[in-house]
């Protein structure tokens, strides 16, 4: 189950030039860390590799594993994260359309990884 987060800030301080960072944050559960034995002192784990939701994303299904049944929050958790800059110089006769449909390209290429 990877999910995907895009923040996308803008910085118009000078007039003629914009920033742009986009930040792609892609989160994957890995083996499953629940201590199945900690009632009678004991440690054991499952042995589940990976993370797999029961159901479709939003509904509580998918918090559960399909492997091994434990909730999500007991799998390890890794996070990656990909940012990137763009600098753009806009002239004065250049339109701010032209300058937004590159932003929404550029963007589009990032999140289609």
């Amino acid at each position: 189950m990877k999910k995907r987060q895009v923040v996308v800030k803008k910085d118009y301080s000078s007039g003629r030039s914009s920033t742009t960072s986009s930040s792609v944050v892609r989160t994957r559960y890995a083996e499953c860390q629940k201590n199945h034995a900690a009632n009678i002192g004991g440690y054991a784990l499952d042995g589940c590799r990976e993370f797999m939701a029961s159901g479709e994303d939003g509904s509580n299904a998918a918090l559960s594993c399909a492997a091994c049944g434990c909730h999500r929050n007991f799998h390890r958790r890794e996070v990656e994260t990909e940012v990137v800059y763009l600098t753009l110089l806009q002239r004065e006769n250049q339109p701010l359309s032209l300058v937004l449909l590159i932003l929404k390209i550029l963007r589009n290429q990032t999140s289609g990884d």
